[in-house]
């Protein structure tokens, strides 16, 4: 079976998060860069065991500029088989969706990866996008995935219960906590990873229907502010007058 992880860099969760002057770029000094967590732990993870099973191969792709060649090299020390990184350095999910389905559309993966959101946009749409632009179906927030021949069997929590679906591949996944667990690369599969082949690809030529424009940092949250427990007239002030949430 051959298997299609998506993968994209992101800041470490302990970043310091600051834009440019004019809010029109994210500040990159000083960043340190890891794989998506949920691409690595859960995405490319559960691919791998998959083929430990049921044989095949898993590809990882990016869509991004050389520097993130460092992350898609932890991918192949992890196990997976080749790379493929489209040189762009892509402005909206459109764009990196786009790039991805038009890479896949030749290749007949059994099943593409990617996980449930990125941690610096939160945004869930790369996978459902993916879908769209090769007529695929797509599950969201998956946490199990079998596969029997060409049948998936895909759960995900819903809210009060566990909703479990059947589906035949090719398929679209988007993988949450509980999927797989986390792998650390070992010395063997840190130097086999430099053999591995990371093939660089231009991207396909696509205008972007929206792009960023600006960033701003939230309101810095203010201090706390403690009420005796008996003075209920004040505490009621403060909701209506301070928050103004009442």
């Amino acid at each position: 079976m051959k298997f299609l992880v998506c993968v994209s860099k992101t800041p470490e969760t302990t970043a310091k998060i600051a834009f440019s002057g004019d809010g029109s770029q994210f500040e990159t000094s000083g960043v340190n860069y890891i794989m998506n967590p949920y691409d690595e732990w859960y995405a490319l993870v559960r691919a791998l065991e998959l083929k430990e099973l049921h044989g095949g191969s898993v590809t990882i792709i990016n869509v991004g500029p050389a520097s993130n060649d460092a992350v898609i090299r932890k991918g192949l020390a992890i196990g997976a088989d080749n790379a493929l990184r489209v040189n762009a350095e892509p402005n909206s999910s459109l764009y990196i969706a786009k790039q991805i389905a038009e890479h896949a559309k030749t290749e007949n993966y059994d099943v593409i990866f990617c996980g449930k959101e990125s941690i610096d946009y939160n945004g869930s749409e790369v996978g459902a996008m993916v879908a769209e632009l090769l007529d695929l179906p797509f599950i969201s927030f998956a946490n199990h995935l079998d596969l029997e021949g060409n049948l998936a069997t895909v759960s995900r929590d819903i809210e009060g219960g566990i909703e479990v679906a059947e589906v035949e591949t090719p398929i679209v996944v988007s993988a949450a906590k509980g999927m797989a667990e986390q792998r650390i690369p070992n010395m063997r599969g840190i130097m086999m990873a430099k053999r591995k082949p990371l093939s660089v690809v231009e991207p396909f030529d696509f205008a972007d229907l929206s792009v960023p424009v600006h960033f701003q940092l939230p309101p810095e949250k203010g201090g706390c502010v403690y009420v005796d427990g008996e003075n209920m007239d004040e505490l009621v002030r403060l909701l209506h007058q301070e928050a103004k949430v009442i």
